[in-house]
This record gives structure tokens, sequence and C-alpha cells, in this order.
């Protein structure tokens, strides 16, 4: 398990500064599945799980949810047959924070404690 799920999420302002190109190289280093992508000018990270089929990747979209609301930061989470796509980044800031390095660490160990 990665050391960054077990950092506390921070509260992010509209003032916060995105990650650096150097945050996002050692932060990455513990997502290493994750791919940086610009959507709508704003770096998301993206990662795409594969499953068994409908009901456990129900259920580990369930479990990113759940994530998701205890710390109050929301990701876009894309459910299919057999597979679920997540995207972390900052809405408020309008790019990646820490914050969304972290909570990909946890999306990824709910996804390792499931399978």
């Amino acid at each position: 398990m990665s050391e960054l799920s077990k950092q506390q999420c921070e509260a992010c302002r509209p003032d916060a500064p995105t990650a650096t190109a150097e945050e996002k190289r050692t932060l990455g280093a513990d997502v290493p599945d994750w791919d940086i992508v610009e959507i709508d000018g704003e770096e998301q990270l993206k990662r795409t799980f594969k499953l068994k089929n409908f009901v456990q990747a129900l259920e580990f979209t369930n479990k990113v949810g759940d994530l998701a609301e205890e710390v109050d930061h929301h990701p876009v989470i894309i459910l299919e047959y057999g597979k679920v796509t997540v995207h972390w980044w900052s809405h408020e800031i309008h790019g990646l924070h820490k914050n969304d390095f972290i909570l990909a660490a946890r999306t990824d160990q709910a996804y390792n404690e499931g399978s």
C-alpha cells in the first residue's frame, strides 16, 4: 500500500496553487497506473479499472463514492460493464492538487482490497 494513501487531505482553497511539475513527478510515482490528462484546459488524474462484471464495477464505484464523501472531494466516475474510469482533480483550482494524488492512492487501495 502506498504511504501516500495514509496522508490527510487538506482543505483546498480557490487560491491554492496547482501541483508543480516536481510535485506531479514525485506524487505520481506513488500512483504509476494513473495518467495525467488535460480536459477542457484542466489537468486531471485518470485511470480505468477492470472488473469481472457490472456488479463488481458498481460495488467499486460505490467504494470510490464513499472515499469522496469522506473528504468532500468528488471525482468523475464512469461506470460500465466490467470497468470503472475515475478522474480526480480539484475543481476549485482547475487542476491538480496533492489531494488528488492522495485520493488516487486511496482509490488504488480500494481496488486492490476488492480484487
